[in-house]
């Protein structure tokens, strides 16, 4: 067998560079390059072999210079995301601070379940120098370092202390990475060290490897099963999830609903699974969801989820389906999240199990009165969001009016982006989505900074879209950096910066119990009180984005907000708008429920009325046994 002496470094940067995945006979480069920031850690080893794989071999392993550790595992997230989780990127960093900022990275692409694969470089493994710099020196265990912190955050972990262990470790990535079942971060830390040591590697190392990601089928007994509670069905529904999305199902997801006509609901990572006016769509679901498909779920008596994981927020905290004889069926390639809420599980691939069914309900279909309601109830709904969208406030526009325009101004094919506050929410219901691939919320971590990083990643994957990053400015002031990165690499990003000059989805929330916004708006602190209550603090986010290399502009109205949309199309370098909104104008209510547990006893009279609230809204919470 023939060997190539190379450092471990240069190994891993050849075997990535080498690495394909495959599905339906279509492949996919798996790691399309690297994004990273440099130190100690790392500089003698995967940045030499980086810069020795760009001398050598031009165009093989690109690297992309981030500015944020926790941002470009955002960048990457958004990426793999928008590839239907069949590509990522890797991201590396240095020892110890640059190592733990990517923990929040890794928490949000494995809460998600997309594929990123992050190295994080370690502390001596000869323990020569210990400590070296930026090692944590943990009393009960010689072998720990702050990278065991990744362990509860990823899917895969492994610490490489000797270089013939870089294989297992490599393999042992990759197979997460392409398991859609068990996907999410993967981590493999490289001690500084054993990064420049050399070994004779095979050759077959390096070799081309496609990495297959299979399309399984739910067992014969459990379809069966499955098939008679849905034909029992006199009120169906199916919550669609980001399962949808990621398997391309949505085409066969059509076929089945209009067949049977069962109306589709859609999580946050589902919306887009029908277009927003299909005959059998009613929207968003649960907390954020809309009117009309939390009546449906309240009278469903079987729920299909496919793809979905029920998060609190698409069950309105277990209150949206109330019906006492509620069944559910559940189809999901992971069989942790196919058996909640007791349902039927038929573990597999959603587009294949979405043709089972379909082959195996023949040609059963709901009553025509059932088809009838939900297409009234949505469009009910519709009307709704039009006056919310062509609402006119004055001084300053309501949030649902920045969403309607840049609704109106976006292409079909056009992708939104957000992730944290109230915007989510409100896109939620109110994003009239076209496009599979059109809405892009991160909502099962709701991190704060995600938005314009993750925008960066959906526009690397797709070039030909045109990208709106949706951000207020609490996530702006958390990590807007990235901005230079696009300017670097000349990607193209059009960011329209909601200012309310605070915390507003926290701050509603925080009135709803009681605590009336405190400590939630931006502003000096009075010298009287000694709280945070005085003038608002004199902020140019627009100047802020400029100096980073950005068109911005600002703009106060929404005829204003229009014009610099529709200009942005001509640019080629990222644009940012920002628009001042007034936090107290809320979207339209989705008569619907979050359980944020209120305070038992207080003084306060505000809080004393939300915990009656409170006591008396969670009596509908129930367990679906």
């Amino acid at each position: 067998m023939s060997k190539t002496r190379l450092t471990v470094g240069q190994a891993l940067i050849r075997f990535l560079a080498a690495q394909y995945s495959e599905r339906d006979g279509v492949e996919h480069r798996l790691i399309e390059g690297c994004f990273g920031i440099f130190g100690h850690g790392n500089l003698a080893g995967v940045a030499e072999a980086l810069l020795e794989a760009e001398l050598s071999r031009p165009g093989e392993f690109r690297y992309y210079q981030a500015r944020n550790e926790q941002a470009m595992v955002h960048t990457a997230c958004g990426f793999a995301r928008m590839r239907n989780r069949l590509s990522t990127f890797a991201c590396l960093s240095s020892v110890g601070p640059g190592a733990t900022n990517m923990l929040t990275g890794a928490a949000t692409a494995t809460v998600n379940r997309i594929p990123v694969l992050l190295l994080p470089s370690d502390v001596f493994a000869t323990r020569a120098s210990d400590p070296v710099l930026q090692q944590l020196e943990h009393f009960d265990g010689r072998d720990v370092s702050v990278n065991d912190a990744f362990r509860p955050v990823s899917r895969f972990f492994d610490r490489v202390q000797r270089p013939e262990q870089l294989v297992d470790a490599l393999l042992g990535a990759m197979r997460v990475l392409t398991d859609p079942a068990a996907t999410g971060a993967a981590t493999i830390c490289l001690p500084e060290d054993v990064q420049t040591e050399a070994y004779d590697w095979p050759d077959e190392l390096f070799e081309r490897r496609t990495w297959h990601v299979p399309r399984p089928a739910a067992d014969p007994a459990s379809l069966a099963r499955a098939v008679e509670i849905l034909k029992s069905a006199r009120r169906p529904l199916v919550v669609a999830g980001g399962g949808v999305i990621y398997s391309e199902a949505t085409d066969v997801l059509r076929q089945l609903v209009e067949t049977t006509g069962i109306p589709v609901a859609e999580t946050q990572a589902g919306k887009g699974s029908l277009a927003y006016d299909h005959a059998q769509s009613v929207g968003a679901i649960g907390a954020t969801g809309t009117t009309a498909a939390n009546a449906l779920a309240r009278t469903a008596d079987v729920v299909l989820g496919v793809g979905t994981r029920w998060s609190d927020f698409t069950t309105a905290s277990r209150t949206a389906f109330a019906s006492e004889a509620v069944r559910f069926v559940n189809c999901n390639i992971a069989g942790y999240d196919a058996a909640k809420h007791a349902g039927v599980s038929l573990v597999g691939d959603a587009r294949t199990v979405l043709e089972q069914l379909g082959g195996a309900l023949g040609g059963w279909t709901v009553d025509p009165s059932y088809r009838l309601e939900a297409r009234t109830r949505a469009e009910e709904w519709d009307r709704i969001v039009e006056g919310a969208y062509c609402v006119r406030h004055s001084p300053l526009p309501a949030q649902s009016e920045v969403i309607g325009v840049v609704n109106s101004v976006s292409g079909p094919r056009d992708v939104v982006v957000c992730a944290a506050g109230s915007m989510p929410g409100d896109l939620h219901k109110l994003w009239r989505t076209r496009d599979p691939k059109g809405y892009h919320v991160e909502y099962g971590y709701s991190c704060m900074g995600y938005e314009i990083a993750g925008g960066l990643g959906v526009k690397m994957a797709a070039p030909d879209r045109e990208v709106f990053v949706l951000v207020g400015d609490g996530s702006y002031l958390m990590m807007s950096q990235e901005l230079l990165t696009a300017v670097q690499e000349h990607v193209k990003l059009t960011v329209v910066l909601v200012q309310n000059h605070g915390f507003a989805s926290i701050g509603s929330l925080s009135e709803s119990i009681g605590s009336e916004r405190f400590g939630t708006a931006f502003r000096y602190r009075d010298p009287v009180s000694g709280r945070l209550d005085g003038e608002v603090l004199p902020v140019d986010l627009a100047a802020n984005a400029a100096g980073l290399g950005v068109v911005a502009s600002r703009v106060r109205t929404v005829a204003e907000l229009s014009e610099a949309l529709v200009a942005s199309r001509a640019e080629t370098r990222p644009v940012l708008i920002e628009v001042e909104t007034d936090p107290l104008l809320p979207a339209p209510d989705s008569d619907s429920w979050w359980d944020v547990p209120v305070a038992e006893v207080a003084e306060h009279a505000a809080t004393v009325r939300a915990r009656e609230r409170y006591e008396q809204a969670r009596t509908g919470q129930r367990r679906y046994l």
